[in-house]
């Protein structure tokens, strides 16, 4: 039987009322952190984990790190939020997903990408005292919310902090994000940010591209 992650995360929520627990959520960009930090912020103290070896250039690591916190400083939110950027370390993404670069994406090299990010945010957690973590991946219609949900329901049971269930694209989450990226002018990104799906977004324009050519 599939599992509703939103159910579950509104029953947490419920369990919770009256209290203010904190929360380390990892968040891969500014755009899709946003309905997330809106949503969250009511109901948790929340550190804003961005660690994301994944993505390929410096330059880009730290452009969506400014807009993440820019985001959090700009926008009036109605929890206590701060943002925990981690120094750019890309051999431990291509560590991670050695032997899987051709694989497709949604594959299982993003299975492993996964699981990196998601250990490093248990990891986290656990040394910072935090009562949850969780991500803002689920919220993505390209990301696998129950492989998400797996992984962080074992690190919880590794590192004894409890993983917040989610899957924030439910109840127009990612709409309200894309809302929410235009509204405050953020930089949103055409790929997920590692090199192999770059790749994949170059050869899909350049196929439209001749399409549309041969069209015209």
């Amino acid at each position: 039987m599939a599992v509703n992650y939103q159910l579950e995360l509104e029953r947490e929520l419920q369990k919770n009322e009256g209290k203010t627990p904190r929360l380390l959520l990892h968040c891969c960009c500014a755009p899709c952190s946003s309905y997330v930090l809106e949503y969250l912020s009511p109901h948790f103290s929340i550190t804003a984990h961005y660690y994301n070896p994944n993505i390929d250039t410096p330059e880009e690591y730290a452009h969506r790190a400014r807009e993440l916190s820019r985001f959090v400083q700009e926008m009036p939110l109605p929890g206590a939020v701060d943002v925990l950027a981690e120094p750019y370390t890309p051999a431990e993404f291509y560590a991670a997903v050695k032997g899987l670069e051709d694989i497709p994406e949604g594959g299982r090299r993003c299975y492993e990408c996964y699981r990196l990010r998601l250990r490093r945010a248990a990891q986290a957690a656990a040394a910072g005292g935090y009562d949850y973590f969780t991500t803002t991946l689920s919220i993505s219609p390209h990301k696998n919310a129950v492989w998400l949900g797996e992984l962080g329901e074992a690190f919880a049971a590794e590192y004894g902090v409890r993983w917040l269930p989610s899957d924030f694209k439910k109840k127009n989450g990612f709409k309200r994000s894309t809302e929410l990226a235009a509204r405050y002018g953020l930089y949103r990104q055409d790929y997920c940010g590692c090199v192999f799906s770059r790749r994949e977004a170059e050869a899909r324009a350049a196929r439209k591209s001749a399409q549309n050519k041969h069209g015209a």
